[in-house]
């Protein structure tokens, strides 16, 4: 039978089982170790510390060597670990308590970084590092103390100040970054939050406050679906994430809510969709994007109610919340015009055409300019009391009523004050009808004319007795005696009767 060749693996480094030469071995390990570390080749340094210790598991040097390494590769969980065992094996290895607080530092752990340094100042008590880094986790402990206060108060920005400075400090510390990504998304401040989340995704895809983070952004950002399944699998990695709980149930309540109240909407249960909008603000105030929607659509439904000053405030709130909100400053404007605050909707038009120049933002913002214009002229509609679409007869008998209620002979007894006030409307009434009365004279007051600027309501063709007279055929005015009037206590406006000579 042939013989077999076998590969018989070589150990890169020859055993050697006598103590004094292992250590020789080890230390040799150790200064190849340094030789890198002063040259910055850290992960070269790291594995001669590495095979110093597997020859010399027992040497607290080689551990506070190898975790001094491993904090120059900014992977301080594990040189916190070779620190703790440095000190466990010398208790009194000062520069391992000191690495061992400085990771703690880093990793946002300011009580145990504190023990450290104080154990540090207790082997040497003239210890200036130990002091400075001892006073640094006093001033990291404060900043938690505050950002704690801040977010029980809902002062996300005082929070996001205190952990900028906290992470100066503790650079290395989930904990802090998580709650500042928090924060930013409750400020509405997404792509930040998005960006310190996903940070941390990188180097640990199970990290179910990163997940939740991720979640709460696509939830504020009112992309619920994608949301829920971050919240979900958040909730896979740390079942007992009581955050991640609520806001997934947060999440599908107001989903649902809203489609139920849109779907009311689309089948003109008015009422019911306006209703169903209000239960849905209710669910989560922190929710901007979504709660500025509702608050929009309520306002819609409220326009189909005839709510017309409940769906300005509406709009205004969605406003607030979403200044962008280019639907809510639509609405809001078409409220002011069918509510006539023409000044009011000239400036949201202005601001929506300012965002969007299209042919429709235009001309709704002509429009409104137009009516705002005409709103500033007399009111001859509102002098006479009649609808703009209102018949030539009920011109005709608004003119009678209003002639006869303001003419001067009426209030012959009233004071001087009364007289003049009185004879004022006499006159607008007359102008009113003057205007109103003409057909091309009312089309161009229609579209937006000032017919007395142009002088066709005033100067010396207009008397407001002429326009008295020969619409009632009567004979004379103003005192002249033509007509006189009942001012008998049961009178009422067209109590009159005409004396002829």
């Amino acid at each position: 039978m042939a013989a077999v060749d076998i590969d018989v693996p070589v150990d890169t480094e020859p055993q050697i089982h006598n103590p004094e030469d292992m250590d020789r071995q080890a230390e040799g390990f150790k200064e190849q170790g340094n030789a890198f570390y002063s040259k910055k080749e850290y992960s070269e340094a790291f594995n001669y510390y590495t095979k110093a210790i597997d020859v010399s598991p027992k040497n607290a040097s080689y551990y506070g060597n190898r975790a001094a390494t491993l904090m120059m590769l900014c992977r301080f969980r594990e040189a916190l670990e070779d620190s703790q065992q440095a000190v466990r094996l010398d208790d009194c290895f000062m520069k391992g308590h000191l690495r061992e607080g400085k990771c703690h530092l880093l990793l946002g752990n300011a009580m145990a970084a504190n023990r450290c340094f104080q154990k540090v100042l207790e082997l040497e008590p003239s210890n200036k590092e130990a002091e400075q880094e001892n006073k640094t986790a006093g001033t990291l402990l404060e900043y938690e103390r505050m950002a704690d206060f801040g977010f029980e108060k809902r002062d996300f920005r005082k929070v996001v100040y205190c952990m900028d400075r906290a992470l100066a400090v503790a650079s290395a510390c989930h904990r802090f970054k998580i709650l500042k990504a928090e924060c930013l998304a409750l400020l509405g401040r997404y792509p930040e939050a998005q960006s310190v989340a996903s940070d941390i995704l990188r180097m640990d895809s199970t990290n179910a406050d990163a997940l939740y983070v991720r979640g709460l952004c696509l939830y504020y950002e009112d992309c619920i679906d994608k949301a829920v399944q971050f919240f979900v699998q958040a909730l896979r990695m740390a079942p007992d994430h009581e955050k991640a709980r609520l806001a997934c149930r947060n999440a599908k309540a107001l989903k649902a809510k809203k489609e139920e109240g849109n779907q009311a909407f689309k089948n003109c249960n008015y009422e019911a969709a306006y209703q169903l909008y209000t239960e849905a603000l209710t669910i989560d105030p922190n929710n901007i994007k979504t709660n500025a929607k509702l608050y929009c659509n309520r306002a819609t439904a409220g326009a189909k109610l005839k709510k017309l000053n409940q769906a300005i405030d509406d709009c205004t709130s969605a406003i607030k919340l979403d200044d962008t909100y280019i639907k809510a400053y639509l609405r809001r404007a078409q409220c002011y015009m069918n509510t006539e605050q023409y000044e009011e909707a000239v400036r949201d038009y202005e601001k929506v055409y300012q965002t969007e120049k299209t042919s429709d933002h235009k001309h709704l913002l002509k429009t409104a300019q137009l009516e705002l214009k005409k709103s500033k002229r007399k009111d001859y509609y509102k002098v006479l009391g009649v609808s703009k679409n209102a018949t030539e007869d009920e011109i005709k008998k608004a003119y009678r009523k209003r002639a006869l209620m303001h003419h001067p002979d009426r209030h012959s007894a009233a004071t001087p004050e009364v007289q003049k006030e009185e004879e004022k409307k006499f006159k607008e009434v007359g102008e009113a009808f003057t205007v109103l009365s003409d057909p091309k004279k009312k089309m161009r007051y229609d579209s937006g004319h000032d017919l007395e600027d142009e002088g066709s309501c005033d100067g010396g063709d207009f008397d407001a007795n002429n326009i008295f007279r020969a619409f009632f055929g009567g004979h004379g005015g103003g005192g002249g005696g033509g007509y006189s009037f009942d001012s008998s206590p049961d009178s009422g406006p067209g109590n009159f009767f005409f004396q002829f000579g």
